[in-house]
């Protein structure tokens, strides 16, 4: 009996067998609400030009997908991105609030930016 045991759980069919499965992190936009303030101040105005670390415009993010603003943050967050702002930003983000955020810009309209 030992033996058909050790085998089972070798082969991944025990009952005590447990293998464990991440689950997906969803974006809530109402708790997204709370959480959005560091965000507005940049990605909330149109034709914005931030003038750290050097001049450039800042993105509308408003209907961008939530993929790939999750994506950004992540990016950030791992220091992948090197803005220093963003990176700092994104490090006090959890996974939860970043996919909350990512699903608040994401259900927007997206509007141009004015030149």
């Amino acid at each position: 009996m030992k033996k058909l045991t050790a085998l089972l759980v070798l082969a991944g069919l025990a009952p005590t067998a447990h293998v464990a499965v991440a689950a997906e992190v969803v974006g809530n936009v109402q708790n997204a609400k709370a959480k959005i303030e560091m965000c507005i101040g940049c990605h909330g105005i149109p034709g914005y030009k931030a003038t750290f670390p050097e001049v450039f415009p800042v993105p509308m993010i408003g209907g961008q997908s939530a993929k790939y603003i999750e994506s950004a943050l992540q990016a950030y967050k791992k220091g992948e991105r090197k803005h220093p702002s963003m990176r700092g930003i994104a490090a006090s983000l959890s996974d939860q609030d970043i996919a909350d955020v990512a699903a608040f810009y994401a259900q927007q309209t997206r509007t141009a930016d004015p030149k």
